[in-house]
């Protein structure tokens, strides 16, 4: 009897061991990722000798990393390519920390990936091509990196992308016309950059669209009206470019949803609901409410 019993919690030890196992590629991923970040230094570090489940900010189901949220933890150094093998990883959350360098290669390979939040970070170099293999992408935050180049066109294949959040980098260029396919998208935030030319003729389309925050940058010649009527748009920041203002003229009787509407004003053009602009918490080019998401989550 007593034999029996010792082999039934034996059985059960082992199940429960390997409930909790995962691949040793990607308990490799999570060292390395420990290390080149230097996890000794972190707020709240990793003890490597304790089982990975134990690990703060790790997510594991059916023995797989599906999520790392390592926000505001004094992350230093650079991300390993080795996050690559991490294949199962949905949600990825780094963001304000120190972490540099450029994105690497093996972050493209995570196909499986619903949320990239890198911002705050000091980041470097563009968006590669690679990206277009996110296809499962839903939240694409680098915002308050040091970022350059040009968008790809590509990032209009990712069908799924709700938040693409650039805003205070060194992008540059046009904006991709292929943005205006992205049907789910609800947070355009590209503000602080370097981007010029024509916005899209068809970024009127986006009726999912809540948030346009492209202030700052040098976008120039006519403002799409079309915008000014999309009715879900509550935020619209477009000062500090080089549109044309004849827009604004019928706007103060166009029917619109916009909650907060900053331009430049250097026109006689009078818009009633410019007041709401009290609605800010600062006088960044964050809107109020990207900004008390991120205060929201530190607290």
């Amino acid at each position: 009897m007593t034999i029996k019993i010792w082999k039934s919690l034996l059985v059960i030890l082992l199940f429960t061991t390997a409930a909790f196992a995962i691949p040793k590629a990607e308990k490799k991923a999570l060292v390395d990722l420990y290390k080149s970040t230097n996890g000794d230094g972190w707020k709240t570090s990793w003890n490597l000798a304790t089982k990975v489940s134990k690990w703060d900010g790790v997510v594991i189901e059916d023995n797989h990393v599906v999520a790392i949220t390592l926000f505001n933890n004094n992350l230093t150094g650079v991300l390993p390519s080795s996050i690559g093998d991490l294949q199962y990883l949905k949600i990825l959350n780094l963001a304000f920390n120190t972490i540099e360098g450029q994105l690497p290669v093996g972050l493209f390979q995570l196909t499986n990936l619903e949320v990239l939040r890198l911002g705050k970070n000091k980041f470097q170099g563009a968006i590669p091509n690679e990206i277009g293999a996110l296809k499962k992408l839903e939240h694409l935050d680098l915002y308050h990196n040091n970022m350059s180049g040009a968008l790809p066109e590509v990032i209009g294949s990712l069908s799924q992308l709700k938040v693409i959040s650039l805003s205070d980098n060194r992008i540059e260029g046009k904006l991709p016309e292929s943005i205006s396919s992205l049907s789910n998208l609800e947070r355009l935030e590209l503000s602080e950059n370097n981007l010029m030319g024509d916005l899209p003729k068809n970024l009127s389309a986006l009726q999912e669209l809540k948030i346009l925050a492209i202030a700052n940058n040098s976008f120039s010649n006519k403002f799409p009206s079309e915008i000014l009527k999309m009715q879900n748009l509550e935020v619209l920041q477009i000062q500090k470019n080089n549109f044309e203002v004849n827009f604004l003229a019928d706007f103060s009787s166009t029917a619109s949803s916009l909650v907060v509407f900053d331009f430049d004003g250097k026109t006689n053009v009078s818009y009633s609901k410019r007041n709401l602009k009290d609605l800010y918490l600062d006088s960044n080019t964050r809107t109020a409410k990207a900004k008390f998401e991120d205060e929201e989550e530190k607290n």
